[in-house]
């Protein structure tokens, strides 16, 4: 399956919108796509998962790289609207304890 993301920006927050799987062979279009947002300064990156129904460790650990990011150029990523399935990984995996993940969708987190 591929990955598709539409990005929208608003002011100094990005919106990425996410449909399809994350796993070894699209994670490289996902690091591209969200480590330059994540290393603007004072960003705001808004992750929408509810178009995606799957997510391996290669991607978890894009969004650890991401989080890394953030801390280092003071910016910000939250995580919105994961089906379970997916929650779950980040819950096994401890990430939803240093990622911010909320269930609502973009226009819910506004």
């Amino acid at each position: 399956m591929n990955l598709e993301i539409k990005h929208i920006e608003e002011m100094d927050k990005h919106y990425l919108f996410l449909t399809g799987e994350i796993d070894v062979y699209t994670a490289n279009k996902l690091k591209d796509a969200l480590l330059p947002l994540t290393e603007q300064e004072a960003a705001e990156v808004i992750v929408d998962f509810s178009q995606v129904d799957y997510i391996d460790s290669i991607g978890l650990g894009i969004f650890i790289g991401a989080l890394k990011s953030t801390h280092k150029n003071k910016s910000f990523i939250k995580l919105v609207g994961m089906i379970d399935r997916v929650r779950r990984l980040f819950k096994i995996t401890g990430l939803d304890e240093v990622i911010s993940i909320e269930e609502s969708t973009r226009e819910e987190a506004k």
